[in-house]
């Protein structure tokens, strides 16, 4: 005799959770606002850890100090806490975070 079938199953919110976390791209790296370092320093660091050109380092140092931060690399979990580190080293103020693609 065969007992009862038991049939398990995810909620579809789940799936979606799972799904994001699968994927080794899902990581950004934010560069937070902070009344210490200089906007022309902020794209030298953008410029020379990240090799961005002037215009994209520009751009990104501007939008931390309008809007109080930049998303200003994307990769896995472990290239971003690498940049957040060498942010830290140059005085910035940094975070990892999910991206929620």
């Amino acid at each position: 005799m065969v007992g009862p079938v038991v049939v398990s199953t995810v909620p579809l919110e789940d799936v979606g959770t799972l799904e994001h976390l699968g994927t080794a791209d899902t990581w950004v790296t934010i560069v937070w606002n902070d009344p210490v370092n200089l906007m022309s320093y902020v794209t030298y660091v953008f410029r020379s850890y990240f090799g961005y050109p002037q215009d994209r380092a520009e751009r990104l140092m501007l939008q931390v100090h309008n809007e109080g931060r930049a998303t200003v690399s994307h990769g896995s979990r472990e290239r971003m806490e690498t940049d957040v580190q060498a942010m830290h080293g140059f005085g910035l103020w940094a975070t990892v975070h999910a991206s929620g693609r």
